[in-house]
């Protein structure tokens, strides 16, 4: 149990230390994001052309596609909205 509780503990320390910001990311920064293809991106581009993500509400209420576990997904890979990562899983 030490040692899982460990691993873990390095694991999110791990993906702290290589947060990506949203509305700082390059096009291909975003493109190796598990769960972003090709459309996705293009739309988060063109989003934030148009005025940079406010929160991660804002972020899935102009980009569709992007629902509640999928930014919670985005989260755990080191994606943050202004600097905010997104809110608790979803329980099912």
């Amino acid at each position: 149990m030490k040692v899982a509780a460990a691993w873990l503990v390095a694991l999110l320390t791990a993906g702290a230390a290589t947060a990506l910001e949203i509305n700082d990311a390059s096009r291909a920064q975003l493109e190796q994001l598990n769960g972003l293809g090709v459309a996705r991106v293009e739309a988060i581009l063109r989003e934030r052309e148009r005025a940079p993500f406010a929160s991660w509400a804002d972020l899935r209420a102009r980009v569709k596609g992007i629902g509640a576990n999928g930014a919670w997904r985005l989260g755990a890979q080191g994606l943050t909205v202004n600097g905010s990562t997104p809110p608790e899983k979803s329980k099912r």
